[in-house]
């Protein structure tokens, strides 16, 4: 199992991801189009020479997907239920075209589930990065994670 167990997040841990994207200007039409977001934003590069930025930004709601993504293999692969929602999301840079993401996670909380005693809830931390570690999205997110099944705790 990629993913990390319930019991082994424990408020504290930092994980560095070992995956980095590089944003293209077709990832970024492309998910603007099929979201129907049509912001000139994003799409006309006219327009946004006249904006404080001088160029497109990536949509913001790629950047959060890709930083919730990026997390998949090394944290929740096979041992989440579910994500049960965000109590908050902040872009403090934009990102452009041509920049790479990198993520880091920190496990902020977790506490037993009332409702499902396989399963506990974990407060996680997204910090997306671009190459200049200047950070381009931070989530607070919360997800239901699988305990270590009792077979697999008797393997260790």
């Amino acid at each position: 199992m990629a993913g990390k167990w319930y019991e082994q997040l424990t408020p504290g841990l930092t994980i560095e991801h070992s995956i980095r994207r590089t944003v293209s200007e077709y990832d970024n039409i492309l998910f603007s189009a099929i979201t129907h977001n049509l912001a000139p934003l994003h799409l006309d590069e006219e327009y946004s020479k006249t904006t404080m930025y001088g160029q497109r930004l990536v949509n913001s709601m790629f950047t959060l997907g890709l930083v919730c993504g990026v997390i998949v293999g090394e944290l929740t692969q096979g041992t989440t239920m579910g994500n049960l929602g965000f109590e908050k999301v902040t872009f403090p840079k934009p990102l452009f075209h041509g920049d790479t993401v990198h993520v880091r996670t920190e496990v902020i909380d977790r506490r037993e589930s009332r409702k499902y005693p396989t399963a506990g809830i974990v407060t996680f931390k997204h910090v997306g990065l671009n190459q200049r570690d200047e950070v381009v999205c931070e989530a607070i997110r919360i997800g239901m994670m699988l305990k270590r099944p009792v077979a697999e705790m008797q393997k260790v």
